[in-house]
């Protein structure tokens, strides 16, 4: 079992991630702690010459001042306390051949006659003389006494090099937790950093068995992968909406079709029947045509409502007269309403204009106009209003007829959705459905405000009014 996930673990972006750290978080402590050993060694080396030269200025200025006699008893003083690393003190004559070398035997560990060889021409030349046996060496300051001889000091570099061997043995011991620290860090940080994809992924996998409500669970930490998992589970909610939206409407498309359907096929039945004049054929052939009309409408209509809710509905937007396309509206339902016996009045403010796509929003405003005079008794009154309100185009279509009931009033943007009080009159039931999703393309918004008997009243707002005048 191992064997068969190792691949996918090893092509795995948590896995991945998991390397890269750990091998990053490796290499920086490597080069931190090789950083420091270097600074260690620096700053030792750079504290011995430091001790050297303070010391051999103190004994060049004593053996200047008061003579070899005090000079020797300070050196003893010298050696006395610092018994652990000792200064090299070496006295010579002006060609640099050796006087007197103080306690000769705590240096047998270098050839000191290799000292003769030296030129001393430069008081603060570095000489470093190498160990016989071991891997240290002997550091060594000179400086000119006033009777021309040279006064030489050293220290031997053996307490140092102990130091960095074992700072590097303690290097040593650190790298195996470090490098087991670096990658459970890695491991962890890359198993926490992608939880919430490994939750989007189990929650795509539940969905494909079947499970539509799972989500994806959030820590709500706000930042992208939480973001992330937000617009996952609110896609997955609109998802689910739609769908049962489609099933709904393919429920509602099914039974609608079936009565123009059913007609069809008896028209033609008809037609097909034996001593059948040609005025009865070409009746059911224009009876056929205005049914297939009606189911064209129906599909277009769908189609156009599908556009505008998913946002590929194409909108030629321009800077249109809002009373003037209004004023065409009313003018083209004018005499339906006449004929019915209701009164259409109108309240235009001539400077308002909006950027919409004028045949789509005189197509949604003549839904309204159109249910207002369908279910406004005779004798009843249709208002029609525009202004601007809190940076809006505001259209208002009010009417005095039936109203919506409480029950009805939700479901009415629903598609092929019709009340009781509605079924009994022609239409699809798609009209507001058209209205809210035409609206919606436009960014704007739509409302209701209706109860039944107190007719209705449907409000558009379009979004950045532009003033003629601007």
């Amino acid at each position: 079992m191992f064997l068969k996930t190792l691949p996918k673990t090893l092509k795995s972006s948590s896995f991945r991630l998991s390397l890269w750290y750990s091998t990053f978080f490796i290499i920086s402590s490597i080069l931190i702690l090789i950083a420091t050993y270097f600074f260690l060694s620096s700053a030792l080396k750079s504290t011995d010459q430091e001790a050297i030269l303070s010391e051999l200025s103190e004994l060049t200025f004593t053996y200047n001042l008061h003579g070899m006699q005090v000079f020797q008893s300070e050196v003893a003083e010298n050696i006395k306390y610092q018994k652990k690393n000792p200064f090299f003190i070496r006295i010579s004559d002006w060609s640099n051949r050796t006087l007197h070398v103080f306690y000769p035997k705590l240096w047998d560990e270098f050839d000191l006659g290799l000292l003769e060889k030296y030129s001393l021409k430069d008081a603060k030349f570095w000489i470093s003389l190498p160990a016989i046996e071991d891997d240290f060496d002997l550091m060594i300051a000179s400086d000119r006494l006033k009777d021309g001889r040279w006064l030489q000091m050293g220290r031997s570099s053996e307490i140092r090099q102990k130091t960095l061997e074992r700072f590097g043995e303690v290097f040593s011991i650190i790298m195996i937790p470090l490098i087991l620290t670096g990658f459970a860090g890695g491991a962890y940080l890359a198993n926490r950093t992608f939880r919430p994809i490994r939750h989007i992924i189990q929650t795509v996998q539940s969905i494909e068995t079947g499970d539509m409500d799972a989500r994806v669970p959030r820590a709500h930490t706000g930042d992208e992968l939480d973001e992330l998992a937000r617009l996952f589970n609110e896609m997955l909610d609109r998802i689910h909406t739609l769908i049962d939206g489609m099933k709904g409407s393919l429920d509602n498309v099914a039974h609608d079709l079936r009565t123009p359907m059913t007609r069809l096929r008896n028209i033609s039945e008809t037609a097909l029947r034996a001593n059948v004049d040609g005025k009865l054929c070409r009746e059911a052939l224009a009876d056929c045509i205005e049914e297939s009309d009606r189911v064209l409408n129906m599909l277009a209509t769908l189609m156009d409502i599908s556009e505008a809710e998913t946002g590929v509905l194409k909108l030629d937007q321009d800077l249109v007269h809002i009373p003037h396309m209004l004023d065409r509206i009313v003018d083209m339902y004018q005499y339906v309403a006449e004929e019915k016996g209701v009164e259409i009045k109108t309240n235009f403010s001539e400077e308002i204009h909006a950027a919409i796509d004028q045949n789509r929003m005189s197509q949604a405003v003549a839904n309204l106009l159109d249910n207002a005079i369908k279910y406004t008794a005779k004798g009843g009154r249709i208002a029609l209003e525009i202004y601007e309100s809190s940076g809006a185009c505001i259209i208002k279509v009010n009417d005095t007829g039936i109203g919506i009931s409480p029950k009805d009033l939700p479901k009415i943007w629903d598609r092929l959705y019709r009340g009781d009080r509605s079924r009994s009159s022609k239409g699809l039931g798609l009209g507001l459905s058209l209205v809210k999703a035409v609206v919606e393309a436009h960014h704007g918004k739509v409302e209701v405000v209706s109860s039944p008997g107190n007719g209705s009243t449907f409000i558009i707002s379009l979004p950045a009014p532009h003033r003629s005048d601007a």
